[in-house]
């Protein structure tokens, strides 16, 4: 089980024209959206990955707008445990429960997950409603591979349920008015 203590969330290059072109994109918005306000009221960090954002352009403003307190590091290699500076902050945060979310599933948002279980001694799950790709072929490959890599599948409700507990607190009645 995850705690609010060890999580960190993964926010992976949810860009420009690109991320307009995800299967089901509004449904994926929404989702991140929910989820980004809900770390923040849990107390739970966020690492804001881009990938080569002069050229893939910034993070899509349905998402960014949740981020106000957070800025984007950027990335060239496909795993953000490729970029120094990444590794630099997750390493600081001090946790090993993280949250998958981004695009594309069956590349970047893998190969992170991939070598945060395999190469970091990380626990991981994939917020499957808080990644996609272009096709929904591709997103269900890039989950299947993170599964089989190790890691686990969870869902918006899901995370905040788990992290919460119980259904009681001030935390819970802001959580919930997010998900109804």
């Amino acid at each position: 089980m995850f705690t609010i203590d060890n999580t960190i969330l993964l926010l992976i290059d949810v860009q420009g024209q690109l991320a307009q072109l995800m299967h089901e994109k509004d449904k994926l918005f929404k989702s991140l959206g929910n989820l980004i306000q809900g770390m923040g009221i849990l107390g739970v960090p966020i690492i804001w990955m881009e990938q080569i954002p002069k050229n893939l352009g910034p993070t899509t403003e349905a998402v960014s707008k949740y981020l106000t307190d957070n800025a984007p590091i950027e990335k060239f290699s496909f795993s953000c445990c490729g970029e120094p500076r990444f590794m630099e902050k997750f390493k600081k945060a001090g946790r090993t429960q993280v949250l998958l979310t981004g695009i594309e599933t069956h590349i970047c948002v893998f190969q992170t997950g991939y070598d945060l279980i395999n190469k970091q001694g990380c626990q991981v799950q994939v917020v499957t409603d808080c990644v996609s790709s272009r096709t929904k072929e591709n997103k269900e490959i890039g989950i299947q591979r993170i599964v089989q890599s190790g890691g686990q599948v969870t869902c918006v409700e899901m995370v905040f349920f788990e992290l919460l507990r119980a259904a009681q607190g001030d935390k819970f009645k802001q959580v919930i008015k997010l998900i109804k």
